[in-house]
């Protein structure tokens, strides 16, 4: 036997088996899939949509709400008279971060209505200061923050409830910083600001 006819045979013997490895691969199962593409039609339901309905009650994981206080501002149809969550000096740290990113630039960093939206020729929103606002509920700035108010727009979608909560606590701060009396001033402190001239 010559080499040549040996190679030959040789290179027949190996690439036979490969070349069956290489076609068995060749199968389109995995890409002819039986499967619907999003809102393709179905023959198969009595409603001709791929697309199931969502199921009544169905919450998806991690979104099950059931603090109607923490992410509604309300108790039944009341508005909530006090925060749902402990204020600490992160919390107003936190709040006042998203306090000047949302709503400084129409509310002004002071909340008196003088932002740099303001100022270029939009339409003041209401001071924080004045006695409605001061005397609202926190539920009130909860729902507006949430879904909106006048030509506020809404920004649950944009702004997370713990956010929103803490942006709410600084605002509650802001009011009493413009607004605050001397009976709200602790004793040992309300000696040193009597004392200055």
């Amino acid at each position: 036997m010559s080499a040549e006819r040996i190679r030959g045979g040789l290179f027949g013997a190996v690439s036979l088996p490969v070349l069956a490895v290489f076609l068995c691969g060749c199968r389109q199962d995995m890409h002819d899939q039986p499967k619907y593409k999003t809102l393709a039609a179905s023959t198969f339901f009595p409603d001709g949509k791929s697309a199931r309905p969502v199921i009544p009650g169905t919450v998806a994981r991690g979104q099950l709400r059931t603090d109607d206080a923490f992410y509604r501002g309300r108790t039944g149809d009341a508005a909530v008279t006090a925060l749902p969550v402990p204020i600490s000096r992160q919390l107003l740290e936190r709040g006042r971060q998203r306090f000047d990113i949302f709503c400084a630039p129409c509310h002004g960093r002071l909340g008196d209505g003088a932002g740099m939206v303001v100022q270029r020729g939009f339409r003041p929103p209401p001071s924080l200061h004045i006695d409605r606002l001061r005397e609202a509920p926190v539920g009130h700035f909860f729902d507006v923050v949430s879904n909106g108010f006048g030509a506020m727009p809404g920004y649950a979608s944009r702004i997370p409830a713990a956010d929103r909560w803490a942006i709410i606590a600084y605002v509650r701060a802001l009011q009493l910083s413009q607004n605050a009396r001397l009976e709200d001033v602790g004793a040992d402190q309300r000696k040193l600001l009597e004392a200055t001239p």
